[in-house]
């Protein structure tokens, strides 16, 4: 049986109380892990996850307060981590904004800058601010995986989501900017992609992101970094 070297690592799942988080979170406290739950507003799920993962034969949980639209938030949710286990092993990001589409029959132009602002800064800010603060202590020790859960690319654009194209963009720049600057320190970062499902092939369940999530975060996982991999999408 392959070893993910899971065991007694900490890890942060952001957006823990969506579909894709609590699968990611439960596979990681299968492995043995410590999982903190960054939660927005269903702080009363989020606190059932944790006692759900609390079990004797696990790593322990507990569930923390993350807001996206915060700058101060990732600083004190990745202090809060190191703070009740000494240190932080793996950032799993699974938080982000789906802002509003552009109205029908406004052309890009007309888009006025307080509209589409947001819709940019939003997309792809919170997860810099919180990779930057997960990595200090990664680099100390020597060790660490990030995975960052992005929207994939549209094949033939996105008519409309052009702001969120750019938010996506920025998250797999992200990625790609980072594997020479932190490889070096052991440290391996990548974006899971959930993509549509053709009809021909049966749905990808947050079960199948999280084990893809479990393997890139894993000691298994020890040369694939920087790659933004698109489960069951189009080409």
């Amino acid at each position: 049986m392959l070893d993910l070297g899971l065991e007694g690592r900490t890890v942060l799942v952001t957006g823990a109380t969506g579909a894709i988080g609590r699968a990611a979170a439960r596979a990681f406290a299968e492995q043995g892990a410590r999982v903190a739950l960054a939660f927005r507003h269903r702080r009363e799920a989020a606190e059932a996850l944790a006692d759900e993962l609390s079990g004797s034969d696990r790593g322990g949980a507990f569930a923390v307060p993350y807001a996206l639209d915060d700058a101060a938030s990732p600083r004190w949710v990745v202090a809060a981590v190191e703070e009740r286990w000494g240190g932080l092993d793996v950032l799993v990001a699974t938080a982000r904004r789906r802002g509003a589409r552009r109205e029908p029959h406004t052309r890009f132009e007309d888009v006025p800058e307080e509209h589409w602002r947001p819709l940019v800064t939003d997309g792809f800010a919170p997860a810099i601010r919180t990779v930057q603060w997960a990595l200090a202590g990664m680099r100390k020790r020597g060790w660490g995986r990030i995975a960052l859960v992005a929207a994939p690319y549209a094949a033939d654009g996105d008519p409309g989501g052009e702001f969120h194209a750019v938010a996506r963009a920025g998250l797999h720049g992200l990625v790609r900017g980072l594997v020479d600057e932190v490889g070096g320190d052991g440290v391996l970062i990548n974006a899971v992609c959930p993509g549509p499902t053709p009809p021909d092939r049966p749905p990808t369940t947050p079960e199948d992101i999280a084990r893809t999530l479990l393997f890139l975060c894993s000691a298994a996982n020890g040369t694939v970094t920087g790659e933004a991999l698109t489960l069951a999408g189009r080409r």
